[in-house]
């Protein structure tokens, strides 16, 4: 295995997913957790060139006053996971990559985001264009600092509200424009991210509905500075269900009436998603797919309610009533209870791995190949969960036999 030295570089790093991930990379490293719920531990994908646990260092913003061993600390203490010999033996590890924690960005936040932002080091971007050089001084300065070969830079952060495109997102040369505009909001906080990781060579995956990439300009961008992009929305839970379980129904000729899915859940995302503008963003991501892996659109229904008292433990309960043989009606119902952070943090490591692999093969643009991690892939129509993953395989041999 090559001794690269390389960088992840978590947007919301102090959240429960973040601070997991770094916990994650600490504990694989020192073999104290085996890799199970890591998808590139699977024999397929053995022999492919990735990055090993070993050679990460990690860094991120966030607006609230933590870092990664106090936010481990603090949802092991709230939702009971980890153990606390492996927080202890990672202790080290956690303090060493918080001093790579830097204050983030607050670009015209909307009220719910803008409610954890505590740190008095964090002080609100006149305009897009200072947001976006803050940002790539601290990408910049993480990698020299670090001596890193390659960075990837991956949103955690909380879900935004929608982000209506204009003209000024048509094309790179309309933004470019745009962000020096004061009293404009050129671009979502996400969106900022994205365009500085970008424009500095660093690839991005977006773990969230939020706009991040996807908007012509940046993926112009992208191309344009010969860099990967990935995303949107992570699938870990009911959404990963639906696209496994309706290609099922189709392949059978079973007719769904209707599908409601209700979720409930606790922890910071649950709050931020408490609010309406914000919930809008994610219940659009979860009921997409459906219509395109039927052939059809059934009644459905999402809902997503805030519940304090599961903190990080999300329940997903599901009814799907469909139609069978002479007209008879019939009903599927399931629930998906998980810890919402462990449940994405290995898959954040997965991301991370494939789109460093991409980088260093010439890859640019969307990563189709990923599309079996995510919601809202980009760059690619396909849902169903069978077929995206074969897309994974495929591309993991093109890769294999690229490398022999």
């Amino acid at each position: 295995m090559s001794q690269r030295r390389v960088g992840l570089w978590l947007i919301g790093g102090c959240g429960g997913v973040g601070s997991s991930t770094a916990l994650g990379l600490a504990a694989l490293n020192r073999g104290l957790t085996p890799s199970t719920g890591l998808v590139t531990a699977l024999p397929q994908f053995a022999a492919l060139d990735l990055d090993s646990p070993a050679t990460f260092v990690v860094g991120g913003h966030d607006i609230r006053r933590a870092n990664f061993l106090s936010a481990v600390r603090e949802l092991h203490s709230r939702s009971n996971v980890f153990d606390e010999r492996v927080i202890e033996a990672c202790a080290g590890d956690l303090e060493a990559w918080s001093a790579n924690i830097r204050p983030g960005v607050v670009y015209r936040p909307n009220p719910a985001i803008a409610a954890f932002a505590d740190r008095p080091d964090v002080h609100p971007a006149a305009t897009a264009r200072l947001a976006i050089d803050q940002i790539q001084r601290d990408l910049k300065a993480f990698r020299e600092t670090a001596e890193l070969d390659q960075l990837v830079v991956v949103n955690a952060a909380s879900t935004e509200p929608p982000f209506v495109l204009g003209d000024d997102h048509q094309s790179l040369e309309r933004l470019l424009l745009a962000l020096d505009r004061p009293g404009v909001v050129a671009l979502p906080t996400s969106s900022l991210y994205a365009f500085a990781a970008i424009d500095a060579g660093f690839p991005y995956v977006n773990l969230t509905p939020s706009r991040g990439a996807t908007l012509p300009a940046l993926e112009e961008l992208a191309r344009k500075r010969n860099v990967p992009i990935a995303g949107q929305d992570l699938k870990t839970g009911e959404t990963l269900l639906k696209s496994v379980l309706a290609p099922m129904f189709a392949r059978r000729n079973l007719r769904v009436l209707s599908w409601v899915g209700h979720n409930i859940l606790g922890n910071r995302d649950g709050q931020v998603l408490n609010d309406p503008d914000n919930k809008a963003s994610k219940v659009k991501s979860k009921d997409a797919l459906l219509a395109e892996l039927l052939g059809y659109r059934p009644q459905s229904l999402v809902s997503i309610e805030y519940v304090e008292s599961l903190d990080d433990w999300k329940t997903a309960w599901d009814h799907i009533h469909f139609e069978g043989f002479l007209g008879t009606r019939m009903t599927l119902q399931f629930t998906w209870q998980g810890c919402d952070s462990l449940l994405a943090a290995p898959l954040v490591l997965d991301v991370a791995r494939l789109t460093l692999l991409a980088q260093r093969r010439g890859d640019a643009g969307a990563l189709r190949h990923l599309a079996c991690f995510f919601k809202s892939p980009i760059g690619v129509s396909e849902h169903d969960f069978g077929k995206q993953f074969e897309m994974l395989e495929d591309y993991a041999g093109t890769a294999k036999s690229t490398q022999s």
